[in-house]
């Protein structure tokens, strides 16, 4: 009995300190801030004193005392945003729970007071799960492997926020940059308008030359209704991302355009080079799988029996005397209505479909990837279009109708109609820089292992109204 406590004692003692070295939250920020830098410039934790909130409070402060860059935005983001915080301290919790999985049940302690006549037991049992004690090495296996899963979602979740953050960046400076277009358009309609109405009171236009000035003031006018919206639309959306309560939204400001394109665009190789076995969709895929297959090795033996033991010492008191018996104790689960087939064939299903998904995240990874490149190097290549190309060849035109109108070859009409196509095709050109700028923070988490779609913005702008198809 002696040599049985011994050995329970000293596994104990070893699950124990086998366990006693859980992953916490600051590894999980430390590995973050280690793998995707590029996305928190090292600045990513959790605040917890007071000290540090004011420390946060300051620093978003100072961001908001200048117009905001788009690493700013970044970097305000992670120190204000309640909702980086929140998915930290979520992130948090879930590494406790993966922890928890490690640790052993607590052993039952049984106490029983039986009195007959002049007869008093005290029965005194300790007890423990023998199955749980006997497979604690794979559940601190799985528990290590949840965590791994845990830390890996934080770093695609910090990564996700990142990306959401400078997109809505892009979006308020490309909206707040066109709506100066737009005003001048509306401008240039209204003048237009005017000058029509003076000119058929005068006998000099018909009513339909005047009606087809006053269309495209009325499409000019709905026009900058809608790029007001956008701004407004654009910015609260930048406001969201980046936590900011209404004291620091009024303070928020914007730079007046857009960075200007990088020389040239990212090599595709050097893109393919980066993304490797280490995407974070692939390791999340790989960390799903090991805790799946290890799940199944563990439940395996408790879908057939379970076990538990215990020690048991009682007293007597009978008349005087004292006696005392000890012993040990078996508690067997005996599987007679279920034998666990239905658990088994689940966990087998579960393990299958982590194998596949994780086979099909491989698979489509370097798809995903050329994908986002290609979005990427399309916007690229019209952008500079429009910088080199398009833009040019309006100004040159807009300069020469300036030219034939001062020698009276053309009249004012066609060259307020000239002005017009010159500032639509700044607009498109705008329009085409944001999809640039959005494909770029794209391409970038699409190679850590953190795809965005982009289809869907670029589909909107080839969707948008030419300001100059009215006239």
């Amino acid at each position: 009995m002696s040599r049985v406590l011994r050995l329970t004692a000293g596994a104990l003692a070893a699950a124990f300190l086998m366990g006693c070295a859980p992953v916490g939250i600051d590894d999980a920020l430390k590995e973050t801030n280690s793998s995707a830098s590029q996305f928190t410039g090292g600045k990513l934790e959790l605040s917890r004193t007071k000290a540090q909130r004011e420390a946060r409070a300051a620093l978003a402060d100072d961001l908001l005392s200048e117009p905001l860059s788009e690493d700013g935005a970044v970097r305000l983001a992670l120190a204000n945003s309640p909702s980086v915080q929140a998915l930290i301290a979520q992130s948090g919790a879930a590494i406790s729970s993966a922890n928890q999985t490690g640790r052993l049940p607590n052993p039952v302690f049984t106490f029983e007071r039986m009195r007959l006549n002049s007869e008093l037991e005290l029965d005194r049992l300790l007890s423990f799960g023998l199955v749980d004690l006997i497979l604690f090495p794979q559940r601190l296996s799985i528990s290590r492997s949840q965590a791994a899963q845990a830390k890996i979602q934080l770093t695609g979740a910090v990564v996700d926020q990142v990306t959401q953050v400078k997109q809505a960046w892009v979006r308020a400076v490309a909206a707040q940059q066109s709506l100066q277009y737009a005003e001048q358009v509306n401008q240039s309609a209204e003048a237009s308008a005017e000058l029509a109405r003076r000119m058929q009171l005068i006998g000099n236009f018909s009513k339909l030359q005047r009606a087809r000035q006053q269309v495209f003031y009325a499409d000019a006018t709905t026009q900058l209704a809608s790029a007001r919206h956008a701004v407004t639309a654009s910015r609260e959306a930048l406001v969201r991302g980046l936590g900011l309560d209404d004291s620091q939204a009024a303070r928020l400001q914007l730079p007046e355009r857009l960075p200007d394109l990088p020389k040239s665009p990212r090599d595709a190789r050097e893109v393919a080079s980066t993304a490797s076995q280490q995407r974070l969709d692939v390791q999340l895929a790989r960390a799903q799988l090991d805790v799946a297959g290890k799940s199944q090795g563990i439940d395996l033996l408790s879908t057939f029996v379970d076990v538990d033991a215990g020690v048991r010492r009682d007293t007597v008191f009978d008349s005087g005397t004292r006696s005392t018996r000890r012993g040990f104790e078996f508690d067997i689960r005996l599987p007679l209505f279920d034998w666990g087939s239905a658990q088994r064939d689940a966990m087998n299903a579960q393990t299958l479909a982590a194998a596949n998904r994780y086979d099909a995240t491989v698979r489509g990874a370097t798809s995903q990837l050329r994908e986002d490149y290609s979005a990427y190097r399309t916007a690229y290549d019209i952008a500079r279009h429009y910088r080199d190309e398009i833009v040019p060849l309006r100004q040159s035109m807009a300069e020469e109708n300036v030219l034939r109108y001062n020698g009276m070859l053309i009249g004012v009409f066609e060259l307020l109609a000239e002005a017009r196509d010159q500032i639509a095709s700044v607009t498109h050109a705008i329009d085409a820089q944001q999809q640039f700028w959005l494909a770029d923070s794209a391409l970038a988490a699409s190679v850590i292992g953190k795809p965005m779609t982009t289809g869907e913005s670029m589909a909107g702008a080839a969707s948008q109204t030419p300001f100059g198809a009215a006239h």
